[in-house]
């Protein structure tokens, strides 16, 4: 019985207008610092028009590319609430792949601008198997002080052992597919953010990465009582870090060349640590691994896997040639790709926008017998 599972950050999957940039010029979109905005109701008309005018291309490239996957499952970051899920789902993947992902599940998390995480699934697999919803649970409200993860580093962040652990959620669900059960943690982390302190973004940020990956260990652990190894899950997301990168040398027009990097430290070690799980992705080339492309111009580039689908060594095992496949024909034309890594692009990507998204997906075929 195989099971297609995919996870895709789908950047800004958003029922409604964002008109913070008024007040935010880090908020504002790029086309509107290049118009004199006389007041906030021009401000709102003209964002308004943007997004209407942006959206549309956004969402069909978002579309073919999670209709690219052909996964049975998706699990998705980046969406404002299910109303938008439906609504994407019905105008957008409904008329690529007629009656697709009927089953929608989303909570809402801790996000301040409203992004969550959410599930779409069939209701049967490609082979005919059932996939039916058994039970959904949110750890949004799990804090620091809760899973005994409060630290000083994270107190000098100033994280409090009240807050909340999860910037966005650690979504549970338990799904039986033919007949089998599988559980799936869907996660967003904390993202790099900006440097402070005399830290540049990621190590700034780490501590709070890191606690969210032991927060998702402990549930699993609790889950299955201590003896997770033997048991069908998976772990999907954005976990915002990476544990090696594919540093870019050289600008438009010059040659470029690719260096593989592993980086010292990572809060996805926390997880994969003792064998607690396994990176899929992992299996593939190493510079063939990465998720997405990150710039600050020429002389800060570099390409990174950010995007996991962590198995549990049960599923692991049972799916020793399983390889991921990355799904990269949405991604911008200033993407820049290692050589034979090319791809076409889907008709309409632009050289930054419109694209699919900012990450590329991720999706693998899996045994759950």
């Amino acid at each position: 019985m195989t099971l297609r599972i995919a996870t895709f950050n789908a950047e800004n999957l958003m029922h409604r207008f964002d008109f913070s940039g008024y007040r935010n010029d880090l908020r504002r979109d790029r086309a509107l610092h290049m118009v004199n905005v006389k007041d906030e109701q021009q401000y709102q008309r003209l964002e308004e028009a943007r997004v209407i005018a942006h959206t549309d291309d956004s969402m069909q490239l978002t579309a073919l590319a999670i209709a690219e996957t052909m996964a049975d499952i998706v699990c998705l970051q980046e969406v404002e609430n299910i109303e938008a899920l439906n609504g994407f789902e019905y105008g957008y993947m409904f008329k690529m792949i007629g009656r697709g992902y009927r089953q929608k599940f989303l909570i809402d998390g801790n996000d301040g601008r409203g992004i969550d995480v959410a599930v779409m699934a069939r209701e049967e697999t490609a082979d005919g198997q059932k996939i039916e919803f058994i039970n959904m649970q949110s750890h949004a409200q799990l804090t620091y002080a809760n899973a005994g993860l409060h630290n000083s580093r994270l107190k000098e962040m100033g994280e409090e052992a009240h807050e909340k652990i999860f910037r966005r959620d650690c979504l549970e669900i338990d799904f039986r597919i033919g007949g089998k059960l599988l559980t799936l943690f869907v996660v967003h982390f904390k993202s790099m953010g900006s440097g402070k302190n005399g830290f540049d973004g990621r190590d700034y940020t780490m501590p709070v990465r890191t606690a969210e990956a032991k927060a998702v260990r402990q549930i699993i652990d609790q889950k299955f009582d201590g003896e997770p190894s033997a048991k069908r899950w998976l772990i999907c997301g954005d976990l915002n870090d990476y544990r090696s990168r594919i540093v870019v040398e050289g600008g438009v027009g010059e040659p470029r060349r690719f260096k593989w990097v592993k980086a010292k430290n990572s809060a996805i070690d926390v997880l994969l640590d003792q064998n607690f799980s396994v990176d899929l992705v992992e299996r593939r080339e190493k510079m063939d691994q990465w998720t997405l492309y990150h710039t600050k111009g020429p002389l800060e580039q570099h390409l990174c896997q950010l995007d996991y689908i962590l198995a549990s060594p049960s599923i692991a095992n049972l799916n020793k040639k399983s390889i991921p496949e990355i799904i990269r024909s949405g991604q911008p034309y200033r993407t820049v790709f290692p050589p034979g890594q090319e791809v076409n692009r889907y008709p309409r990507v632009g050289w930054d926008r419109p694209k699919s998204s900012d990450h590329c997906p991720v999706v693998v075929s899996l045994n759950v017998v």
